[in-house]
């Protein structure tokens, strides 16, 4: 009698697999983000104080700081997400744990967009969260303010995951700290133009579709692409 097999498909099986590793490394990551809460809030705490000290330097014009605020936020949240991106991968180079993750059975870019995937939610949700209140600061409507934060919704894990390639391609280099800011500034300006243009373009009365399907296709793209080439990186560095 033939035997039947009655098990999920291999290709199913193996998606299977590939979650379950990716789901291991985010949960593990988000642990340590909790156990080390000074570095994590260190990138809420630079944002905060950056967005705050605009309103202050430049006076109470409400219209110069509504005129200000989509760029000044934007930018502030920009370089609070610069402050982890150079130890998302170089504490794992250091405990042997990227050796690990090269290793593993499951596909390398899957496991890599869990880290990013924790990067993001300990970093950058925090500032998506804290946005409005800080936007408060600079005489936002409601409206604007709640256009601002769905900008940096989609924006923000564009900023994670094109910073991971510049934090894969300078593991264990001397002076990562200062060549990930370097490599990734340029790469962030699209993003920042789109952002901060459909709060201005809201403000304005104009339509913001077209910033928000831009920001969904560079998310879309930067999901589909940055795991390969982060994985790639990660292979280069550590050979």
């Amino acid at each position: 009698m033939t035997a039947v097999w009655t098990g999920p498909a291999p290709a199913a099986s193996a998606s299977v697999g590939w979650l379950a590793g990716a789901a291991c490394v985010f949960r593990r990551d988000l642990r340590i983000a909790l156990r080390r809460r000074a570095d994590t809030f260190a990138g809420l705490v630079f944002f905060v104080m950056v967005a705050s000290l605009f309103p202050l330097g430049v006076g109470p014009e409400v219209a110069m700081l509504r005129v200000m605020a989509p760029g000044v936020l934007w930018v502030a949240a920009l370089l609070a997400c610069l402050l982890q991106l150079p130890r998302l991968f170089a504490d794992d180079h250091q405990d042997g744990t990227l050796e690990q993750l090269l290793l593993a059975a499951q596909a390398l870019p899957v496991l890599v967009l869990g880290k990013v995937a924790a990067h993001w939610i300990a970093s950058s949700l925090l500032l998506v969260l804290v946005s409005p209140l800080l936007a408060l600061q600079f005489g936002l409507p409601a409206s604007d303010s709640a256009v601002l934060t769905l900008t940096l919704l989609l924006g923000t894990p564009v900023l994670s995951l094109v910073g991971a390639i510049s934090a894969a391609l300078t593991v264990g280099l001397r002076g990562a700290g200062m060549l990930v800011p370097l490599l990734t500034l340029p790469l962030y300006i699209p993003v920042l133009i789109f952002g901060a243009g459909a709060v201005q373009a809201h403000s304005a009365g104009l339509d913001v579709s077209g910033h928000f399907s831009l920001l969904g296709a560079m998310l879309v793209l930067a999901l589909a692409g940055a795991p390969l080439v982060i994985a790639a990186a990660l292979r280069i560095s550590v050979e």
